[in-house]
């Protein structure tokens, strides 16, 4: 096969990612329309992006205490969701392997919580 035979960028067609799950690619004509969010995981990741920015809100009204410890809750749920979900539902939340996900959300949800919580009042 030399250079010449080889396809280029713009003649392969796009593939879905989801169509990779499994480790093939669906045919062009089985692929269904899509649906936004497509998977469980896609629809709670909306759901802890909206927390976040609720708590980020709550921040600057200036309550940073119950703020930050949205967020970090907001990190802790999707740690668990992250958990239980199959990686074929899992959708935004998976990034790297199950393990690794739901160690970091879980440990940054838990140290901002555990920070909140610790760091004591300033006067004035």
């Amino acid at each position: 096969m030399t250079e010449h035979d080889l396809p280029t960028p713009e003649d392969v067609p796009p593939v879905s990612a989801e169509a990779l799950v499994d480790g093939e690619v669906a045919a062009p004509e089985v692929l269904e329309e899509r649906r936004y969010p497509s998977t469980l995981g896609g629809a709670i990741y909306l759901v802890v992006l909206v927390v976040a920015v609720v708590a980020v809100g709550i921040v600057v009204a200036g309550s940073w205490r119950t703020g930050i410890r949205w967020f970090g809750g907001a990190l802790v749920f999707a740690a668990a969701v992250r958990v239980g979900l199959r990686p074929r539902d899992a959708g935004m939340l998976a990034v790297r392997s199950k393990p690794i996900d739901a160690t970091l959300l879980a440990g940054v949800g838990v140290a901002l919580i555990v920070l909140a919580s610790s760091i004591p009042d300033q006067p004035g």
